[in-house]
């Protein structure tokens, strides 16, 4: 068992890197890849904790591309010295920054009692997401939940919400590559296509590039995954997978298992590493 898609609190989850590659090991995983969002700046310590504990590192990220639904591209294999994909995921970390003042901003404006000095503090200083704000949100009591801040002020549509940049797909797995990457596309039902146009959308991308497509996810049922893996063979990507786990930000999805049932092979980390340029 793997698990190809977890965040730390580099990014927009609860648990350092080296927590989130313990439960990895202790929910049995014999590989785990930290894959936070536009930032490696995690890897190099999960990478030391996973030593540690006798298992394999898939270094990795998350990028938000442009399209019509949500689409995720997940980077693996991705080093942290200068390359052409660093130097892009500098500039969304730059933008995410501007994007958090001015939903601080917003917030206030509502008359909610957030800062984004709480907010950085709820982050540790590093990777301000929305989780965070939503966090704050509770502890005030201005939400019940994270969900129901993310339902009532946070995400898109709502009153607190404000874009983030996000780039072209292409560009995305152009950049991979020439850094030495692959690529795959995490949670593909978020782009809301029925069947044929999904299977249209990643035909384009695999032509483009595309290695992997996130079939094993943590919150599908296992018929939807059935399905994924064929249509991934059929257009000769690797089925690939993982929990999404964000810890306490996302309560339901535990690592390794997501709700319970998950179960990416262990062949999938190989599969992968055979299409680095």
């Amino acid at each position: 068992m793997i698990d190809l898609h977890s965040h730390s609190t580099v990014s927009d989850g609860s648990e350092s890197p080296e927590r989130v590659v313990e439960l990895a090991a202790a929910a049995g995983c014999t590989a785990v890849a930290l894959t936070d969002h536009d930032s490696t700046d995690g890897v190099a310590r999960a990478a030391a904790r996973a030593a540690q504990l006798g298992i394999d590192l898939v270094a990795g990220c998350e990028v938000s591309c442009s399209a019509t639904g949500t689409m995720h591209v997940l980077c693996y294999f991705v080093g942290d010295g200068p390359s052409p994909l660093q130097d892009e995921l500098a500039r969304l970390r730059d933008d995410r920054a501007a994007r958090n003042v001015e939903m601080a901003r917003r917030l206030a404006g509502l008359g909610l009692p957030v800062t984004l000095a709480e907010v950085s503090a709820e982050a540790g200083g590093v990777g301000v997401g929305r989780p965070h704000f939503a966090a704050v949100l509770v502890r005030h009591g201005a939400a019940s939940s994270v969900q129901d801040a993310f339902d009532r002020y946070l995400a898109k549509g709502k009153p607190g919400y404000v874009p983030k940049a996000r780039v072209e797909a292409a560009a995305i797995l152009d950049l991979a590559t020439r850094s030495g990457g692959v690529t795959a596309l995490a949670h593909p039902l978020s782009l809301d296509l029925p069947p044929a146009a999904l299977a249209a959308e990643l035909q384009h991308l695999a032509e483009l590039g595309l290695a992997g497509l996130e079939c094993y996810y943590g919150r599908y049922d296992q018929a939807t995954r059935s399905e994924l893996v064929a249509l991934a063979d059929r257009l000769g990507l690797v089925a690939t997978g993982g929990s999404d786990f964000h810890g306490t930000y996302k309560p339901d999805l535990s690592m390794g298992t997501g709700t319970g049932d998950l179960d990416v092979p262990d062949r999938v980390v190989a599969e992968l590493e055979s299409r680095r340029p």
